[in-house]
């Protein structure tokens, strides 16, 4: 397991202890959630569940359909 070393202001380390402690975790658990979450690579499963949800959302062909055609593109 690997270590790290991080220095905080003062007023961010006091905004860490309390919540570490209201989650009841130590210092250490609390940081490395924080980082384990800024580091996940897909969505959570209750946003994933979401899809479909909305029965009234137009589908994507209903929303493109007034958008008109595409125009030309220039040559590179």
């Amino acid at each position: 397991m690997g270590q790290v070393t991080i220095y905080l202001d003062e007023e961010t380390e006091r905004k860490m202890m309390i919540a570490a402690k209201s989650a009841q975790l130590s210092k250490s658990k609390w940081i490395a959630g924080v980082i384990q979450d800024k580091v996940i690579s897909e969505w959570p499963r209750s946003v994933a569940e979401l899809a479909g949800s909305w029965q009234d959302l137009p589908s994507l062909e209903e929303i493109r359909a007034g958008s008109g055609d595409d125009g030309n593109r220039e040559r590179l």
